[in-house]
């Protein structure tokens, strides 16, 4: 029953992940939070091996889609993101070794996630009387990849919907348009973030069985998102995408009171 759950948490979260471009590791880190006894670090690397593993499937699916990754500011962006996912995964680690206590680093993780989310959910509503600018700049394309991959990486959840109100604003791209560069700008935060674990040997002891399962659930749910994402409209895309904010809010909100008693 418990590896059903983690298959069904991670489909569900990379299906709503694959249509959004949110990713699935904003769904998928405060609902394992929630359900399971696992620690943040681990949760954080197995979350990022899902979304690593959906984006992939979901980036290669796209290749002949009519909506396209922005070639040069999409790869500026992602080069950014590999930067931001090894800086990010440094602050994540330097906040455990510093706190000495899994409990408060996921505690504080799911803090910052709220208030993301809640200023992600205040532009999404009044998106349509916000001005957005059209970014073209070299340097300032690789910072706000460096920004978003860092704090995808320093969260567990890949990207997550600030990839995407920053998409919209930065750059004027439509909601499916944002939601592909933004699995790129995650494939890459979440590649560099986990070859840094790699390399440090900081990786955290999980069953290997439970990776599997939630690998799995992933690649499943880029193919269900992907042909799920060519049936809606834009409009209904920022509806999800609404809806999916007020999950993770709940759940979020849920799991600092929790972490605090």
């Amino acid at each position: 029953m418990e590896f059903l759950l983690y298959l069904a948490i991670c489909f569900f979260a990379t299906v709503v992940g694959a249509i959004s471009g949110i990713g699935g590791g904003v769904i998928i880190k405060p609902a394992f939070d929630l359900c399971t006894d696992l620690s943040a670090s681990t949760i954080s690397f197995l979350s990022g091996c899902t979304v690593l593993a959906m984006t992939s499937v979901s980036l290669l699916g796209a290749r002949n889609g009519p909506i396209r990754v922005e070639k040069r500011r999409g790869t500026l962006l992602g080069l950014g993101a590999t930067a931001g996912g090894i800086l990010g995964k440094l602050l994540f680690n330097a906040l455990r070794a510093a706190v000495q206590n899994e409990k408060l680093v996921g505690g504080t993780q799911n803090a910052v996630m709220v208030l993301l989310c809640l200023g992600v959910f205040a532009y999404v509503l009044n998106k349509k009387h916000i001005h957005t600018r059209d970014v073209e700049g070299a340097a300032l394309c690789i910072a706000i990849g460096l920004f978003l991959g860092a704090s995808g990486a320093f969260l567990g959840i890949g990207g997550g919907p600030i990839n995407l109100v920053v998409l919209y604003y930065f750059f004027s791209m439509d909601p499916k348009t944002a939601a592909l560069n933004s699995l790129y700008i995650i494939f890459f935060s979440q590649a560099a973030s986990l070859l840094s674990l790699l390399c440090s040997g900081k990786i955290p002891d999980f069953h290997p069985a439970v990776l599997c399962i939630m690998v799995a659930g992933g690649i499943a749910g880029a193919f269900w998102g992907r042909a799920a994402a060519k049936k809606l409209s834009a409009a209904q895309t920022d509806r999800l995408f609404l809806l999916v904010l007020l999950l993770i809010l709940l759940i979020s909100g849920y799991n600092i009171f929790h972490s605090i008693l």
